[in-house]
Order: C-alpha cells, then structure tokens, then sequence
C-alpha cells in the first residue's frame, strides 16, 4: 500500500478528543478516522470537513457527517501544519452551542499556557 504525503499532522492534546471518540459506536469512529485522515492528507482543505469558526480566535470545527448525525471535533493550528485536537460532540441543532465553543477555548487556552 502506497503511503500518502501529510500536509498536517493531528495532535492530540490530553484526553478530550479520546473520551468523546471512546463514547461513539464503531461506525462513527470508522468515519471520524476517515475524516482525520482527509484532513491530514488533502493539501486543501475543503470546507465541508474543516471549517473554521467566526470570531472564535484561531478555532476550526473538524465537520464529520454519518447518515443523519453530525458531529462536530474542535482543534486549531500551530505552525500551520499541527492541528491540536479538542474536545468533540454530536451536533443537534442548526447552530454550534456556545457551550461547546467555550468549552473548546478554554482548552485552547490551556494548551497555550501550558505551552509557555
């Protein structure tokens, strides 16, 4: 099997990607793995699975979609090639929460302290 070229690599920051991926049955996860590997290897990224949020200081929303359900995996970038992984949930209405959104920062925030 040929291996693809990364444009990215996913990094993820403690355990709050892994207890929301843990939780999901092995379709979703099947998907999810999928989603991560596009966005890794795709050199553009299509908006329809990174998308990034407005007025949320440098946070994108990683968009995986199963049958009906979606489900949305908060990250952002360091030196344009890292994407750090968050927090995840499964969207149920037409906007992003704002407690999700706070959630994310605030992990974001940790990460970047933590980093200093």
């Amino acid at each position: 099997m040929q291996s693809s070229e990364k444009f990215r690599t996913i990094v993820f920051f403690k355990n709050y990607f892994e207890d929301f991926f843990l939780a999901q049955n092995e379709k979703v996860k099947e998907k999810i793995i999928w989603t991560l590997t596009l966005v890794e290897e795709l050199e553009r990224k299509p908006e329809i699975y990174l998308k990034h949020i407005e007025n949320s200081d440098g946070l994108y929303e990683i968009r995986v979609k199963l049958g009906s359900n979606i489900y949305r995996i908060f990250c952002f970038f360091e030196d344009n090639k890292i994407i750090i992984v968050g927090n995840g949930f499964q969207k149920k209405t037409q906007n992003t929460p704002k407690s999700e959104i706070d959630k994310a920062l605030k992990i974001k925030q940790e990460y970047e302290n933590e980093r200093k």
